[in-house]
Formats: structure tokens, C-alpha cells, sequence
């Protein structure tokens, strides 16, 4: 304990992390921002070229950052992962989602347990961030990771620390996000600490792995559960004629006993429409119904299929068609002023109005292509948006509200907008073209 505290303290750990996506990454520049010396692992081989090269792969990184923890020698990527015997921490951070049956898909973490089991040092400490169900860390990963003949808690150390990436955040960044850890050990925990208290300005200590887990669990099944009953209310108030973001509005300016949340066109994200899930199934073999988190579910995971509705709506009281209008989709990302897709309901829709006969394009300042997903895999390219491109077609509908789109000049143009943000709520002219859906 004394040699790792010290070693830390020092700056002269070495850190290796596994899965340099939009968890990975940020962490990384944390770490090494601090001084320390940090070593990415990821299978994407254009990924290792393009990081070692000085050049960021997500937005919320910035190229001149990466440039310069590579030229100050503290980052550095590779797919080698015999290297992992090189460090003194692996932080996993790869990505937990669900099976088509909306089961916990553990595969990513298997793997990377397998791997590191192949490479582990006596005196490591590894570290799961990836949101997972309560029980993963003890009862999957400590097994996997044994089998390199070391044990957990005595030869090398075993901890769980849930990322809190919220991408696009202004407010808040990795580094002034609170940590919450849990250890296999009290031993574990507090090597962990020390670890992440060299990175990130506060660590939030709780008794086990399975409370760190349950904790992060907590934070999204809360959002889920809001975000459900607005999106619900949202539907029950338009039939009643009444605009729930005005009403939304009007409640917030309660001081007390009152968060707003707001509604959209789906979840979307690397969490809230997952990790909820990743409870159902844990909560299933302790023969507990989680009635809320499923009707959550159920209500955000149909709001597509209500926008479709209202854009067909909107199209028919103008004596249109959905089969054969053109509709341009505004954003792909699942929120404003980031790149990221994961889950984004904007592409269910986008699918949703294809195979209902709609002629479909799509732009986003943040993604020019659509990439190849797990499930999906659109093959589009995003349109460059004129004012006389925009009045070649028949509906805009607005499904991300990134901060780069002049929506006065989008409803100027179009000849019908639906709205599922409340993006055009400062647009005073021609308001008679926007439907809220």
C-alpha cells in the first residue's frame, strides 16, 4: 500500500486503459494531463493510427489536446495487448449493451478479462467502468481474472468505478465529475482512490463493488423513469390541445420539489435506454418485477413511432402522402452538438419513414456518414442544407437541435417542419408551418 500510494503520488504509476471510445478517451486525457503516463488499448486499428498521430477520434476530445500528450510522450495507443504487462492499473471501459432479447450482452467485458487474466501482474489493480448490473465485478470478472492463477484481493487488486460521461457537457467534464469507487476490498477501494484522486478532483468512496454498481444503475433508471413521464404527459397533453413545453416551463419556476426533464423523440445514448435493463434482468432472478423501469421502457422505446404518427398526421391535414413525400431529417446524433449515434432515435425514424414508403435524407453538422452499428447500418451521407435545398422538400423534421442550425431560416424555407425538440421556440414568423410532435 505504502509503495503504491507513493508511486502514485509521484506520478510515476502508469496507467492502461481499454477502449478508447467516448469513456476511454476522455479518461485517458485526464490521467495523462495530470502527468501521468497513460497506454490505450483498443482493437481499432485506424483508431491507434489516427490517436498516435496526434489526431482525436470524438468531438468532446480536441486534435491540439491528443497532439500534445502525444508529443510530451504521456499518451500513447496500441492494439498490442501483450503491453498490458507494461502497466500498473487497467481501467476497462468498453461498452455493456443489451441482446435482441434486452438481456445484459457481457461479451465486451468477458473479453477484456480474458485478455488482461493472459497478461496479469502480481500487484495490479483493474478496474471495470462500464455500467453493468450489481454482482458483475465479484461474480464475473474476479473468476475470469483468477484464472491467471493470481488472486483477487491479495495478488492483485479488483475495483469498480462507473463512468459519469455526459458528452456535449459545458458544465462539467471528467475531471470535475465525482468518482464514486468500490473495491473487492477495502484494500482495493482505497487503491483505487488514490489512483483516481490523481486524475479527477473527488473520489466518492462506498462500501462495495456492488453499491458502486447499483449507484449507477440508480442515476439512469431515475432518468429513464422522468424522461418516460414527460414523454407520456406529452402525448396525453397534445391531445388535450396543451403545449407541454410551456407547461414545462411553468413548472420549473417552482424553487422546490421540482426537476424539469424534458421529452424527445426516443432515449438515445450509451446508457439510459440500456442500463435500466441491466437491473430488470439482475432484479428477475431475485423474483422482483420492476414494473416502472418496463413501462419506462416501453413508453420511450413507442416515441418513435408516435413522431412517425404526428409526421403523418401533419402530411395528411395538408393533403399529402408520407409514401413518396421527401422528409429531411435534422440530426443524427442522439443530443444537440455532439457526434455521437449510440442508440440516437433519430435513426429508427429514419427507418421507421423508409419502410413507410417516405424518400429520406438526413443532416448533421457532427456526422457526415452513418457508421455501420450493431443493428443498423443506413449507408447514408449527410445533405449539405441550403435554403433552396430545404424547399425541395415536403416536411423537415427536427430530431437533434444542434446549436449550428438557423431554425428561423429552416422554417422560413420549409414547407412544413415537425418539431420534437422545441428548437424553433424563439421563431416568431411563419409558425403556422411548425407541428410539435
Amino acid at each position: 500500500m505504502d509503495k503504491w500510494e507513493e508511486k502514485v503520488k509521484t506520478g510515476k504509476v502508469k496507467v492502461g486503459i481499454m477502449g478508447l471510445g467516448y469513456v476511454g478517451l476522455p479518461l485517458a486525457r485526464e490521467f495523462a494531463s495530470s502527468g501521468v503516463k497513460v497506454l490505450g488499448f483498443d482493437i481499432d486499428e485506424s483508431k491507434i493510427k489516427k490517436l498516435n498521430s496526434g489526431k482525436s477520434i470524438i468531438k468532446g476530445v480536441a486534435d491540439a489536446t491528443v497532439k500534445k500528450l502525444v508529443d510530451d510522450k504521456v499518451f500513447s495507443a496500441t492494439s498490442d495487448m501483450s503491453k498490458l504487462k507494461t502497466v500498473d492499473a487497467v481501467l476497462i471501459c468498453v461498452p455493456t449493451p443489451l441482446t435482441e432479447n434486452r438481456e445484459p450482452d457481457m461479451t465486451f467485458v468477458v473479453k477484456s478479462c480474458e485478455t488482461i487474466s493472459k497478461y496479469l501482474q502480481k500487484g495490479q489493480l483493474i478496474v471495470l467502468e462500464s455500467t453493468t448490473y450489481p454482482g458483475t465485478t465479484r461474480e464475473l470478472m474476479a473468476p475470469i481474472l483468477e484464472r491467471s492463477g493470481l488472486k483477487a484481493g491479495k495478488d492483485f487488486f479488483l475495483a469498480y468505478s462507473p463512468e459519469r460521461e455526459d458528452p456535449g457537457n459545458k458544465n462539467y467534464t471528467t475531471k470535475t465529475i465525482p468518482k464514486v469507487v468500490g473495491g473487492l476490498t477495502n484494500t482495493c477501494k482505497i487503491m483505487a482512490c488514490q489512483l483516481y484522486g490523481k486524475a479527477i478532483v473527488r473520489t466518492v468512496p462506498v462500501s462495495s463493488v456492488e453499491a458502486a454498481e447499483a449507484a449507477k444503475i440508480l442515476e439512469n433508471v431515475y432518468r429513464c423513469v422522468n424522461i418516460a413521464l414527460v414523454n407520456e404527459l406529452k402525448m396525453v397533453f397534445d391531445r388535450m390541445g396543451i403545449d407541454v413545453w410551456e407547461v414545462i416551463h411553468a413548472a420549473s419556476t417552482k424553487p422546490f420539489g421540482y426537476h424539469a426533464f424534458y421529452p424527445g423523440p426516443g432515449l438515445g445514448g450509451h446508457c439510459i435506454p440500456i442500463d435500466p435493463f441491466y437491473l430488470t434482468w439482475k432484479a428477475r432472478q431475485y423474483g422482483i418485477p420492476t414494473k416502472f423501469i418496463e413501462l419506462a421502457g416501453e413508453i420511450n422505446t413507442d416515441m418513435p413511432h408516435y413522431v412517425v404518427h404526428k409526421v403523418m398526421e401533419a402530411l395528411n391535414d395538408r393533403k399529402k402522402s408520407l409514401k413518396g413525400s421527401k422528409v429531411l431529417v435534422l440530426g443524427l446524433a442522439y443530443k444537440k452538438d455532439i457526434d455521437d449515434i449510440r442508440e440516437s432515435p433519430s435513426v429508427e425514424l429514419i427507418e421507421l419513414l423508409i419502410a413507410k414508403g417516405a424518400k429520406v435524407d438526413y443532416n448533421d453538422p457532427y456526422i457526415t456518414k452513418t457508421p455501420v452499428q450493431r443493428e443498423h447500418n443506413l449507408g447514408m451521407t449527410s445533405k449539405k442544407i441550403s435554403p433552396a435545398m430545404i424547399k425541395t422538400y415536403d416536411l423537415v423534421l427536427i430530431s437533434t437541435d444542434h446549436s449550428d442550425y438557423d431554425y428561423n431560416a429552416i422554417v422560413k424555407n420549409a414547407k412544413l417542419v415537425v418539431d420534437t425538440r422545441n428548437a424553433t421556440k424563439d421563431v416568431k414568423q411563419n409558425r403556422q408551418k411548425i407541428v410539435k410532435a
